[in-house]
């Protein structure tokens, strides 16, 4: 396969899938970038250089959220119009010339941004990884020291500052601005005090999400027309603006192999649609850091490594979001939930 068109299965791809995940707008706008780069338009000259990149890099994720922080910090006012997210109404056709006058403007901008890891801050994985943490309390009944790998602005470690609601109860501060509805089903997580007494994120480049700066970044990767999920974030910024978090810049495999464990609370490391980005010797240095740590854990001092990320429950089964744990002492592996892709609705086993 040559690198166009592996390029342009990566745009057609990724537009399919926004549209799927309920981002028409996104699937009709990576289309048009797909027919443009095909035609040698302006997304053609955006986009050289990258034809080949793995699609672990998220390269249309990049140029979009490249094109929506345009759109929010003011340099591309005329596209308020079409974008939701600033109070606009998306119409394909009607925009496009707008969108390819902006990209011919803009392109070092566009180019800059496609070197950056997309800044996924998916508040809506909380549902998951806040009902696993009281599970896991449940189960160990020790203080939590959290953990968090591909944590972008740490807005999951603030999980239990949020709402949950669900058919029959809920879950969290009643006054939280943070509310997600329709969290849970089948078998529900035990409810009750979740005492957390440490927390910190590790990402290669953490934001500060109190920052105006930070918080326009987080802004421009949700897909616009979700404006539940707009919502959603704007309101978790508040909430990190008066519970802090220590964020540090450090890659995966070293912030796990730099972890300890702690004698009478258990350790949890956690991430979410996380491991994708990571290349495949990340990956082994991270197991191998995780192993290391399971081997180090006891009663008085568990370990536990909770991952929200697709994957398949057999070898031939499609790929599913899935909530999974291995606890240790003694190596427990099971799988809790699983998920829709942004959170919401988690389905407890």
């Amino acid at each position: 396969m040559s690198g166009l068109e592996h390029l342009l299965r990566s745009l057609r791809a990724q537009g399919h899938a926004c549209a799927a995940l309920g981002s028409p707008m996104y699937g009709e706008l990576l289309d048009r970038v797909a027919a443009d780069v095909t035609a040698g338009g302006i997304f053609a000259a955006v986009l050289a250089g990258h034809e080949n990149d793995p699609a672990r890099l998220a390269l249309p994720l990049r140029l979009l959220g490249g094109l929506h922080r345009l759109v929010l910090d003011g340099r591309a006012p005329a596209l308020r119009r079409w974008y939701p997210s600033t109070g606009g109404s998306w119409n394909a056709q009607r925009a496009w010339p707008d969108i390819t006058l902006v990209a011919a403007r803009h392109v070092g901008s566009l180019r800059a941004v496609l070197n950056r890891p997309p800044q996924t801050n998916e508040v809506g994985r909380s549902a998951a990884l806040l009902g696993g943490l009281l599970i896991l309390y449940h189960r160990f009944t020790l203080p939590i020291r959290l953990f968090e790998i591909g944590s972008s602005a740490g807005l999951n470690l603030r999980a239990d500052q949020y709402r949950y609601r669900y058919r029959g109860g809920q879950w969290g501060p009643t006054d939280s601005p943070v509310t997600i509805d329709d969290a849970w089903h089948g078998r529900l997580p035990p409810t009750g005090a979740l005492p957390i007494v440490e927390r910190r994120g590790y990402d290669i480049a953490p934001i500060d999400p109190t920052s105006a700066a930070g918080e326009v970044t987080l802004l421009s990767y949700v897909w616009p027309d979700m404006t539940d999920r707009l919502d959603r974030l704007r309101n978790a910024i508040g909430v990190a603006r008066r519970v802090p978090v220590r964020l540090q810049r450090r890659p995966a495999a070293d912030a796990v192999a730099g972890l300890c464990l702690g004698e009478n609370a258990l350790t949890v490391l956690w991430h979410s649609v996380t491991w994708q980005y990571l290349s495949t010797g990340e990956q082994a240095a991270v197991r191998a850091g995780i192993e290391t740590l399971g081997a180090q854990a006891d009663t008085r001092s568990p370990f536990v490594h909770l991952a929200m990320e697709p994957a398949r429950r057999t070898p031939d089964a499609p790929h599913a979001f899935l909530l999974r744990a291995r606890s240790w002492p003694g190596g427990d592996d099971r799988i809790l939930a699983e998920c829709a892709p942004h959170g919401p609705p988690v389905t407890w086993e």
